[in-house]
């Protein structure tokens, strides 16, 4: 990539960095999932030949084959994920790595995983979209946010006019037991409300909304209650997650400062849309106080989650691309998305992952010694986002 950044590789590195949150905007690809070059492998999970330059990763392997699979975050006691697919697996639980033949969906439902077993079911109501789940301490319910109240429909998608712009759909934020079962509705506000986690200490959850006219993030506590702004500048804030001990929260931030790009935030903020380009990563303090920037390089930078000694953050960002794009000779082609690290003072910055062109939604283990992520590595199609984890090496 050229070290400049033009309107149209800035629409493009963000369509990348946000397809989770459209469900259609990279087209699904049709053919039957035993199509699939490694579906058929054993053992699962699949083992995957890990990039010479990925120190930090040992016995790769891949848990989803084919379509959009993301956001897979553990269970508290780590034997479970929660994650969204386009892969229809059916009412019922079933093995994942016999998912329905053929079958793919328009827009994300909210899955669990039991990976010892290899059990997959659906825990979302099978209508409208979902997105961000994550699990309850205990384990026995979790969480996510739907449109499923609002149609059963896939949400329309917005009209790409040289940016990509994403729509903030109405979602509301929903508990279900870990079977699918007992739904709680936890937000009633109108508008986007998502982007939901949860504190290691099971007392507060985080997440994204404009109930107030701007996307900001907002507390409450774990039955809904007590809900409190911890953000007010103008701009998204939002992907927020919180540190080990409870204490702090990280997240991504784009606040426009020059007059033309505040109106423009506004004018499409109105319109229910929002084109999220540069994103720098941010810590607070969990009550909202002591904001401060964690990275300042002008790239796009998301997903961010605290290393387990909570010190460091890793975070997806196409900030090598930056930095490698003042060497002219290098070919120019796609944007690529990479896992990075960095400590939390913004030193040390630490590329982790080579292989493919989108790597991103990473999360550590309870106990710290593996990580699972999201990459298109080994894809068999355009637009396939599978599953993947790792043994952590310090």
């Amino acid at each position: 990539m050229a070290c400049r950044l033009t309107k149209g590789v800035i629409g493009l590195v963000t369509m990348l960095a946000w397809f989770v949150q459209d469900d259609l905007h990279i087209p699904i690809d049709p053919s039957p999932m035993t199509d699939h070059p490694l579906l058929a492998a054993e053992p699962w999970p699949v083992p995957v030949k890990a990039d010479p330059s990925e120190r930090h990763l040992a016995n790769v392997r891949q848990l989803t084959f084919g379509n959009k699979n993301a956001e897979a975050y553990f269970s508290f006691d780590g034997t479970k994920l929660i994650f969204q697919s386009t892969t229809d697996y059916g009412d019922g639980p079933q093995m994942i790595d016999q998912p329905r033949v053929g079958t793919s969906l328009g827009c994300y439902q909210m899955y669990v995983l039991d990976l010892q077993s290899r059990a997959v079911r659906r825990v979302s109501t099978g209508v409208g979209a979902t997105t961000c789940g994550y699990f309850f301490p205990g384990d026995r319910r979790i969480l996510f946010s739907s449109t499923h109240l609002t149609s059963p429909n896939c949400p329309p998608k917005p009209k790409i006019e040289g940016r990509y712009r994403w729509a903030l759909d109405n979602y509301d934020i929903f508990s279900f037991k870990v079977d699918g079962q007992q739904p709680h509705r936890m937000t009633t506000t109108a508008g986007y409300d998502a982007e939901a986690t949860i504190s290691p200490d099971g007392k507060t959850i985080v997440f994204t909304s404009v109930r107030d006219g701007d996307l900001d993030l907002y507390a409450m506590n774990m039955d809904g209650t007590h809900v409190r702004r911890l953000t007010d500048e103008l701009g998204y804030d939002g992907g927020a997650f919180f540190s080990p001990d409870s204490k702090r929260i990280v997240y991504r931030a784009s606040h426009p400062k020059e007059p033309d790009a505040v109106a423009q935030y506004k004018a499409l903020l109105a319109q229910n849309l929002v084109e999220p380009g540069q994103l720098e990563i941010f810590v607070m303090n969990a009550d909202g106080t002591g904001k401060r920037p964690v990275t300042a390089n002008g790239a796009s930078n998301f997903a961010p989650f605290f290393h387990p000694d909570g010190r460091r953050i890793m975070f997806a960002s196409n900030v090598q691309e930056r930095r490698d794009g003042a060497q002219a000779d290098k070919p120019k082609g796609p944007p690529t998305f990479h896992l990075h690290i960095i400590g939390e003072d913004g030193r040390g910055l630490e590329q982790v992952t080579f292989a493919g062109g989108f790597n991103s939604f990473p999360m550590f283990s309870p106990d710290g010694t593996q990580l699972v992520w999201i990459s298109d590595r080994g894809a068999g199609a355009r637009g396939e986002f599978n599953i993947f984890i790792a043994d952590w090496v310090p």
